[in-house]
């Protein structure tokens, strides 16, 4: 610490020392670094920064599937929930009516088709018995066993029969075809109570909450906003004189200033919109961003596109002595060093880009103090 301090007021000592009007150097003939590094020139892309929001990849809509009352909200903004698991229930109490209706017509449906089938039976038993004598006393007239006027008889008892038996089969078909309407009503019934409770389709985390208990759930009314993909989405507006050097696919520096250091990260474009805005003649593109600690939709964040290379200085970040608004460097000059003013730019992984002050292959000190 006590060294830091030294150093500290050695700079100090040296800018404040600076007459007016004197050249932008000082010789420092007691300065010795704790370690030297070499100014190097190397070729970095000139960056455009298009500003743009986080958002998520993808956002479901949850609403109801029928009408009914809130009853319960089972979640809130920030949970993290399964597919499958129950988001909201609904007032219930209609849809269990209707189901007990349903269960009801279902079992009415049933004993009419036991009747039916009861009913057939004994036709098809009266209806064999008179053939069988209608066939026998036919057999007898042809021998003229029997007369006209018995035949006759047996004949219209036959026919009696077969009709009979028709009429129980149609019965028979007909409770049939309402033991099926009862049990699809049944069905119905049934789907609808299950959608008194509302359920997530998909794995995501709950992002907004726009019903409350008592609230009237109805078809095509937002409950709730799922975010899900477990992936995010930076969507910045690119002007169009640099939407030529931005394409799908392209990876690009990030920075999400509220995380800090650890908002540096890397974009892959995935989408470009092929219309600009008529008013600010900007495009929209989404770079897919990973999901980061602290990282969440809405946030500010920038995107990078390159637009040149070109020739800079370098030197590492912790070689800069900033008093105030100055920044200068220690820079070997024969057996002396030598404070020099410099004016950086953009830091690159703990380099710092020099805009002017140094033209590169300078030694450059770090740390230290005066002997």
């Amino acid at each position: 610490m006590t060294k830091v301090f030294i150093s500290f007021l050695f700079s100090l000592f040296l800018l404040t020392s600076i007459p007016v009007g004197s050249a932008a150097e000082v010789t420092a003939h007691n300065y010795k670094p704790e370690k030297t590094v070499e100014a190097v020139k190397k070729i970095i892309p000139r960056w455009h920064e298009a500003v743009g929001t986080v958002q998520p990849k993808t956002d479901v809509r949850v609403e109801a599937r029928v009408t009914g009352r809130v009853h319960k909200v089972l979640v809130r903004p920030g949970d993290r929930v399964s597919a499958g698991d129950p988001l909201i229930e609904l007032d219930n109490r209609a849809s269990e009516i209707r189901m007990q209706r349903a269960r009801q017509n279902v079992d009415s449906a049933v004993s009419s088709v036991g009747q039916a089938r009861e009913a057939l039976s004994s036709a098809k038993a009266r209806f064999s018995k008179t053939e069988s004598t209608y066939r026998r006393m036919k057999a007898l007239h042809d021998k003229n066993v029997v007369t006209t006027e018995e035949l006759e008889q047996d004949e219209t008892s036959y026919l009696q029969a077969k009709a009979m038996l028709a009429q129980a089969e149609d019965a028979l078909d007909e409770a049939k075809s309402r033991l099926e309407e009862a049990r699809k009503g049944a069905q119905e019934a049934t789907i609808i109570a299950g959608y008194t409770t509302i359920t997530a389709q998909e794995d995501g985390i709950i992002a907004k909450r726009k019903a409350e208990p008592g609230d009237l759930a109805l078809p095509g009314k937002e409950l709730l906003t799922l975010q899900t993909g477990g992936s995010l989405r930076l969507e910045a507006m690119i002007r169009e004189g640099l939407i030529s050097k931005v394409h799908i696919g392209d990876k690009l520096p990030v920075v999400i200033s509220a995380l800090g250091t650890q908002g540096n990260i890397e974009g892959i474009v995935e989408e470009i919109e092929p219309l600009a805005d008529p008013v600010t003649r900007t495009f929209m593109a989404k770079a897919r961003i990973p999901v980061e600690p602290g990282l969440y939709p809405g946030m500010f964040g920038r995107l990078y596109i390159p637009i040149e290379k070109t020739e800079t200085v370098l030197i590492p970040e912790k070689a800069v002595i900033r008093v105030g608004q100055l920044e200068t460097v220690m820079v070997k000059s024969g057996s002396d060093w030598q404070q020099i003013f410099i004016r950086t730019g953009r830091i690159y992984k703990g380099m710092v880009e020099v805009l002017s002050g140094l033209s590169g292959g300078e030694i450059i000190g770090i740390g230290g103090g005066p002997l």
